[in-house]
């Protein structure tokens, strides 16, 4: 990745920037509706949910939300993720000496998780107040998909691509990964154990390192989703202390005037 000194701010101008590089290699996903939790979100609560609260004795409201979903599982490997890979492998194409001094052959390196994690399946009720859900039914998801996102985007401009995973990642995501063409190089399953091994490979292979999160061109990337919200939702909001994806869907819209791009 390039030197943080030499990255761009993290502004909306930047996004725009960064929008600019991955427009040709994403997907312009669309966002969608849901009557049944934008009515669990609408339920008002009770007097007797409110009693002991601060808004106690007060007559419950009664909002009438509408949420909407960027739909990012309809993105190219199934995820936002794509975005921020692209966007930082393109940024390092453009890194002066790169290119010439074999940064194809030497290639990227990144460590990203592949194993099961529980998430929530059924939804029974949204409380917009409490800033909480009730939730039925579970199941299995896998992370792990920057994996695949930059083994695409490496293939994609003939960049060789080491990516580090948990032994213990689920057979599906290895394949996934290695049908991009990566070259996969297995670890423990803690991130202090992935990120010593993709050392070693930075060390034997003079790869450069692509982080899964938490760079600014990463961000920049994924931040592109809030440029193309705000062209398809007139407002977002985000909560305060978002994970990266909706800081930077947020950074992309903040600032945004009226018949701003």
């Amino acid at each position: 990745m390039a030197d943080l000194s030499t990255t761009p701010p993290l502004t909306r101008d930047s996004v725009i920037e960064a929008h600019k590089l991955v427009k040709p290699h994403v997907h312009l996903t669309p966002v969608l509706t849901n009557r049944t939790l934008s009515e669990l979100a609408s339920t008002p609560r009770t007097a007797e949910e409110l009693a002991g609260t601060r808004w106690a004795g007060r007559t419950p409201a009664r909002p009438v939300l509408r949420l909407w979903f960027k739909c990012e599982n309809m993105q190219r490997v199934g995820a936002f993720k794509a975005r921020g890979a692209f966007h930082a492998v393109e940024r390092l194409k453009q890194e002066p000496g790169w290119l010439d001094g074999g940064g194809k052959e030497k290639g990227v390196v990144t460590h990203s998780s592949g194993e099961l994690v529980l998430v929530p399946i059924t939804v029974t009720k949204i409380d917009i107040l409490s800033r909480s859900i009730s939730v039925t039914d579970w199941g299995n998801a896998c992370p792990g998909n920057h994996a695949a996102a930059l083994a695409l985007a490496a293939r994609e401009s003939g960049i060789r691509a080491h990516i580090v995973m948990p032994d213990i990642s689920i057979p599906q995501k290895i394949a996934a990964t290695r049908g991009y063409g990566a070259n996969v190089v297995f670890s423990g399953s803690t991130s202090v154990e992935r990120e010593a091994v993709a050392a070693r490979v930075m060390a034997d292979t003079g790869a450069r390192l692509v982080p899964p999160y938490d760079h600014p061109d990463i961000m920049l990337g994924q931040g592109t989703m809030g440029l193309e919200l705000q062209q398809q939702v007139a407002e977002l909001m985000k909560p305060a202390g978002a994970e990266p994806r909706f800081r930077a869907a947020a950074t992309g819209r903040d600032n945004a005037g009226p018949g701003r791009p």
